[in-house]
């Protein structure tokens, strides 16, 4: 049961927190005393890193001959995972390229690490691609577009957010039928973005970055092409309807007064009762990590349900729990969703990380807030066990655009719409002016990444091919025709 009352407020202290705000951009932040580096000076490194890491170095992948194979990576990534739910991962990451693209964001990192980098390192994603933008709720409760995926955000190379969105264009627009002079139209146009959005932003106060943000009204200005804008509005409209009261006839049934969850094997079970009081127990300390308001409200909800389940394509496996709460009447609601929160597939690459966060969950949650200008109020983190959980609202307003079986031209205006976002996000944590002086105002890193997209999409068909072959003979197990229906 969800506590009553005002909570304590005894934090964890943000390890990784300190290391961000002692770089680039926001090292002025390290010490309110100390002389802030003039952003002429900070251009100057970013050119001067040219020198180092061309430009055009960014172009290039090859495999390297020592590259690990995928299959023993995604075996190695199964370490720890529900069992019983590793059919269901394989089966969705086998279903398509741009599937295994979404569970693989490890097997990039490591390859992605191999490739030159300038060395900025802003807070990045980690898993930057398209499916990875999307709706969600405003504390005004305004539809907001932004990233919305954060499991993997760590401190790392601006350049790796990057190379992984634009695979993913390349990959998704070959599903798609697009002709590969139609992915270099997309991917150009999305890198073009980014390098527009740094620019601009590196001339703005660090304080005015903050406060940038795409809402719906300017969404539908940004989308210039009608089949994409119809796409919005249907997504936005599907969002609106994503809330924790409507989910409740959909998803629970009344049984002895009470609401309880529908089971759905093998995607929605109910823990037994031994965890699921632990998952209480979770829940009552995770208050104690949200905001003072944002406690109380929650201190006026009583648990009365907990499932597991399963979500997404890369965290199927991974511990994820529903929490059904319930105010002072029936219909008074609210749906917490516990995330297992393990070290991000970035940090084994970034020197030193291994000191950065004590707790993965608030790690999460840290930076998320550093990457989205506005934030799930409810955000927090807990353990069970020595497990580690960040938690949020499960349904608040959140919508993703249709990826699959948009056109060409309606890609290609995403791509660019994407590019904006992760632009935005890097610039608020770290590096701006650095990164705008490395790009530069010439189109020699649109091309450069084209090149780059093209070449690890191949890649990325060719481990999904691996895949699909060790399946056939049995290496892993796959359990088919397994949807999401929530």
């Amino acid at each position: 049961m969800i506590a009553s009352g005002q909570p304590s407020r005894n934090r964890a202290p943000g390890r990784g927190r300190h290391v961000v705000l002692a770089s680039a951009e926001g090292e002025a932040f390290a010490s309110l005393r100390k002389p802030a580096t003039p952003r002429r000076e900070r251009y100057a490194v970013g050119r001067a890193l040219r020198q180092q890491v061309p430009r055009s170095a960014l172009a290039g992948w090859s495999a390297p001959p020592n590259r690990r194979d995928p299959i023993q990576q995604i075996l190695e990534a199964h370490e720890g995972r529900l069992e019983w739910l590793i059919p269901v991962r394989v089966a969705r990451m086998v279903a398509s390229p741009y599937a295994f693209l979404r569970g693989s964001a490890g097997i990039m990192a490591e390859d992605f690490a191999r490739l030159p980098a300038t060395g900025i390192t802003p807070v990045i994603c980690g898993d930057a691609h398209l499916g990875n933008f999307g709706f969600y709720a405003s504390p005004e409760r305004e539809l907001v577009f932004d990233l919305n995926d954060f499991d993997e955000a760590h401190p790392g190379a601006w350049e790796w957010d990057l190379r992984r969105l634009v695979t993913s264009i390349w990959v998704a627009g070959r599903q798609n039928g697009s002709p590969e002079k139609a992915c270099r139209k997309a991917v150009t146009g999305c890198v073009a973005a980014y390098r527009q959005q740094v620019a601009d932003l590196a001339e703005q106060p660090l304080l005015a970055r903050s406060y940038e943000r795409l809402d719906l009204d300017r969404l539908r200005l940004s989308a210039t092409r009608k089949s994409l804008r119809k796409e919005i509005e249907r997504a936005a409209a599907r969002a609106r309807r994503r809330t924790s009261d409507r989910a409740l006839p959909r998803f629970t049934e009344r049984r002895d007064g009470t609401h309880r969850i529908v089971e759905d094997p093998p995607l929605i079970t109910r823990p037994r009762a031994a965890e699921a009081n632990k998952i209480a127990a979770a829940l009552d300390a995770y208050l104690q990590t949200t905001p003072p308001h944002w406690a109380r409200v929650l201190g006026g909800y009583t648990l009365v349900d907990i499932a597991h389940k399963v979500v997404g394509v890369g965290s199927v496996g991974l511990r994820a729990y529903v929490a059904l709460c319930e105010g002072s009447s029936s219909d008074d609601v609210v749906f917490l969703q516990l995330k297992q929160a393990r070290r991000s597939v970035v940090a084994r690459f970034v020197h030193g990380a291994s000191a950065w966060h004590v707790h993965q969950g608030q790690r999460v949650v840290e930076y998320q807030q550093a990457l989205q200008t506005v934030s799930d109020p409810l955000l927090g983190w807990t353990s069970v066990g020595e497990r580690q959980y960040y938690v949020r609202q499960f349904r608040d307003m959140k919508g993703a655009i249709t990826i699959e079986g948009i056109d060409a031209p309606a890609l290609a205006n995403y791509a660019r719409i994407c590019g904006f976002l992760l632009a935005k996000s890097h610039a608020r944590t770290s590096g701006a002016s650095m990164i705008s002086g490395y790009l530069g105002g010439s189109d020699k890193v649109d091309r450069a990444m084209c090149r780059f997209a093209r070449a690890y999409a191949d890649q990325t068909e060719r481990d999904h091919q691996a895949l699909v072959t060790a399946v056939a003979r049995g290496v892993l197990p796959a359990t088919p025709n397994v949807d999401d229906a929530i």
